[in-house]
This record gives structure tokens, sequence and C-alpha cells, in this order.
């Protein structure tokens, strides 16, 4: 199966995942899972490596994605974030932009706080979240279990 295929097949799937009745956020990643059985994705040792190699980058950037579970997961770890000023930044989904360093999708988001440009912030949702780790610039409110 040709990868760009692959990988429609699968962000189809997970947006599935993502509609009303979706397991809540701290659950099995089916979509990671489905992805795995498309050919895509690492697991193992080998994500191990990926996941310590990625963390000498920037935590949200194309080489270092936030790593949550779902599009739920996105969402939420979106809401956590917060501004300098303690304020709930505005996102907006960009797009997945392909695969990330983890073989997983990766989805795009522009995200803002008052009177300052939007940061990309990348997020790859085939991970098991919530991810505490927050955006440089942003800090992070705790999950809600």
């Amino acid at each position: 199966m040709r990868r760009t295929t692959m990988f429609a097949l699968a962000a189809a799937g997970a947006a599935l995942l993502a509609a009303p009745g979706a397991m809540a956020q701290k659950r099995e990643n089916g979509a990671r899972e489905m992805m795995l059985s498309l050919g895509g994705g690492m697991k193992g040792k080998k994500l191990e490596n990926a996941i310590k190699a990625a963390d000498a980058f920037p935590v949200g950037s194309k080489q270092n994605p936030v790593r949550e579970n779902s599009p739920a997961g996105e969402h939420a770890y979106l809401r956590r974030l917060r501004c300098a000023d303690g304020s709930a930044p505005a996102y907006e989904r960009r797009g997945n932009i392909g695969p990330g360093p983890y073989d997983f999708i990766v989805d795009l988001y522009a995200v803002t706080c008052p009177g300052q440009p939007a940061v990309d912030v990348h997020i790859d949702m085939y991970h098991d979240g919530p991810d505490d780790r927050p955006v440089p610039g942003f800090t992070i409110v705790p999950a809600e279990d």
C-alpha cells in the first residue's frame, strides 16, 4: 500500500475515533494501534530511541512534537496551555504535515496569545498522553485525572 494512502486511511480512522462517544483521553490508544496495523509509526525500543533523539529539540517543534492521545487529547493539551499573562491562548488546526519523527502523522496548530504572533505547535496524537511538557513561551496547567 502506498505510504500516502496509508496515512490518509489512518487520518480517517483517527477522525472516527474522535467522534462523539469516543472513550476518555486516558485509554488505550486505538488510533496508534490502527496506524501500526497499517505499517506506520514506531513502537518498542525504536520509539524509545526516537523520543530520546527528539528531546534535543524544543517541545512542540516539528522535530519534537507534543505527544498526545487522539484528537480529543490534542484539544485537551491546547486548552491547558497558558500565555505569559495567564490567559488561555486561541488555537486553530492548520492540518497535518505528514509523518513526524516517530513515523506517525503530526498535526499543526497555530496557537495565539493576545497581542502576540501565532506560534506553530506540532502534535502527534498517537501516544498515551497527557503530555505535561509546555511549549516554549507557555506554561501548562496539570491534566485532570
